[in-house]
Order: C-alpha cells, then sequence, then structure tokens
C-alpha cells in the first residue's frame, strides 16, 4: 500500500495534527507521512466568515505527492461548501484527497469549557469519517458507525471511533486487505 499522507495547515497545534496522525497510522496500520501545508487563506469567503472546502480540495490536489497513496488534510479553520452552513470535514470519494477542520470539534466553538478528551474523540472520529470516504465508503445508515453522516456534533458524540463490521469488510475487500 501506497503511503499515507497527513497534512497540516500552518495553524494546527503540534499535539492536534498529532492526533489525526496517530490514530490513521493505527488503524490503517500502514506508513503515515507528514506534510506541511502553505496558509489557507486564499479560501477566506469574507462575506461568510468561513473558508471554502472545495478550493481547499483543488490545493490538496495539486500538492498531493505523486508517492501518496491519500493525503487527509487538517485545519483549524471553519469550512464550509457553497449549499451547507459548514462542513466538519470534505473528501473525494474514492479520491485521493480530504481535508477535516477542527473548528466546530471543540467545545469552545460551543461557548463551553475546553475538554481534551471530548475533542480527540471528534478529531478521531471525523478523521476516519473523511479517510473512509477517500477509501470508497459512503455514508453508513448505522449510527455509532464512524461513517454515520454528521450534521452537528451531538451525532458524532453518537459514534464510534470506529467503522462497523461492513464497512470494515467493505474497506479491506475494497483495498486489497487495508487494515480497519
Amino acid at each position: 500500500m501506497k503511503p499515507l499522507y497527513v497534512a497540516a495547515a500552518p495553524e494546527v497545534a503540534r499535539e492536534d495534527f498529532a492526533l489525526v496522525r496517530d490514530r490513521l497510522s493505527l488503524e490503517f496500520g500502514t506508513e503515515v507521512r507528514e506534510l506541511e501545508l502553505p496558509s489557507l487563506d486564499f479560501a477566506f469567503d469574507s462575506s461568510r466568515g468561513q473558508y471554502g472546502s472545495i478550493p481547499v480540495l483543488e490545493l490538496l490536489a495539486r500538492i498531493c505527492p505523486s508517492d501518496a497513496g491519500k493525503l487527509l488534510a487538517v485545519t483549524d479553520r471553519d469550512l464550509f461548501v457553497p449549499v451547507l452552513t459548514f462542513v466538519f470535514g470534505q473528501a473525494q470519494l474514492g479520491g485521493r484527497t480530504a481535508v477535516v477542520s477542527l473548528a466546530r470539534l471543540r467545545q469552545e466553538f460551543y461557548g463551553l469549557p475546553p475538554n481534551r478528551d471530548v475533542f480527540a474523540e471528534r478529531v478521531s472520529k471525523e478523521a476516519l469519517h473523511e479517510a473512509g470516504h477517500m477509501f470508497g465508503l459512503v455514508h453508513c445508515a448505522e449510527r455509532s458507525c464512524a461513517m454515520s453522516l454528521a450534521t452537528n456534533v451531538r451525532q458524532i458524540d453518537a459514534k464510534q471511533s470506529a467503522y462497523c463490521a461492513p464497512c470494515a469488510a467493505r474497506l479491506r475487500l475494497a483495498n486489497n486487505g487495508v487494515k480497519a
């Protein structure tokens, strides 16, 4: 299997980046390489006060290393797509790139005191979710599966930080035995 790259935007704290890198390494049992991203300021939409995830994915497609199997980027910027108020992340289904936003995974975003454990669990779930899309998984009807659609943090909190058995099996079949 080609290496999985995990990239951090400049504003991402090293320990937050490590949460994603370590979780993907554990889940997929493959080499995970690090990459630094340039500033994502180019994707800022002043009318929304958010960053467009589509321009970020376009950047990732351009800078994805030739030896990469997949590239998952991490940002602290609040992301959106034009038809939605926000997204926790976005991926190319069956493609090579994805991005996860940490902004709305933090308790502080909702006016609550910080909670590192809650944040770490949410980050793990969303990293698995977007990585799953890159590996061809679609949204799962099993609400506890990491591939379940989440449009708010309560739905993320209800998930497990793991793929359900059918999703894990699909992942292994689609990717020649990838651990999941």
